[in-house]
């Protein structure tokens, strides 16, 4: 059976066994079978996930300024307004982008909306969540959990090795203390099929711009603030890295 909590809990069941703690003490996790999941934003990647956690038996509530209402009816999963999405969901998921009206999308009025014990995963972008609202969600025990792969001020110590210094954000360093909180480092993409997908995206792009070719990832200029500017800055980068034509890493009729 599928468990809530599970990553959270393997963790701690590792580093026991390790210590030769076997007990089974504050392991106790739920099925997420039955529960319901809220997720926020219906792109490729929520659609994806959507079809795994209906596979996991779960009904799924979701929240997007374009419902894909066809999608919606092959997966049997119903669009909702925010608030009811909040008051009706156990785990939340967000995979909106950032724009003015996502910025800190989970505050503390939208975790007061939510179930008491609520699960909130953000794989995102760190601005839609309120990091001292979170923290107050976790502390007075309304959030049960989170799953950050983001955060707010992540700029700073994410992708470097920061281990042999002391952490002077004190609001990560209170994130970090709760033995129910995961922080990764912004690294739900980082596979070698996701780099090269980016790298033959982004190529494919600037090579279409070059030749007057329609531009089938056009970013509009209603989106185009400053993070996608650093965005495509990066991901230029990573597309370079990761070029490596004597390899025939790309296609030679493509590149």
């Amino acid at each position: 059976r599928s468990r809530g909590l599970g990553d959270v809990y393997k963790r701690q069941a590792y580093w026991r066994t390790r210590d030769g703690n076997f007990s089974l003490n504050g392991l106790m996790g739920f099925d997420m079978h039955g529960k319901t999941a809220g997720i926020i934003g219906t792109g490729k990647i929520a659609k994806i996930l959507i079809h795994i956690l209906k596979g996991l038996g779960m009904r799924v509530l979701a929240n997007d300024l374009y419902p894909d209402e066809k999608f919606a009816k092959e997966e049997g999963i119903t669009y909702v307004s925010l608030d009811e999405l909040y008051k009706e969901s156990d785990i939340i998921s967000l995979h909106c982008p950032l724009t003015d009206q996502t910025r800190y999308l989970i505050n503390d009025d939208s975790i007061a909306k939510m179930k008491d014990g609520v699960m909130i995963i953000n794989t995102g972008r760190g601005l839609l969540i309120h990091t001292n609202a979170l923290i107050e969600g976790l502390k007075t025990k309304k959030v049960s959990a989170a799953g950050l792969d983001v955060y707010e001020e992540e700029g700073d110590y994410f992708y470097e090795d920061k281990s042999d210094k002391i952490i002077d954000d004190d609001v990560l360093a209170r994130l970090l203390s709760f033995n129910n909180v995961i922080v990764t480092s912004h690294q739900a993409f980082f596979t070698k099929e996701a780099l090269h997908n980016i790298a033959d995206t982004t190529l494919r792009n600037i090579k279409d711009f070059e030749e007057g070719r329609p531009l089938v990832n056009e970013v509009t200029k209603y989106i185009l603030k400053r993070n996608y500017y650093l965005s495509l800055i990066y991901y230029i980068f990573v597309a370079i890295a990761w070029w490596e034509p004597s390899t025939g890493f790309f296609n030679s009729d493509v590149y």
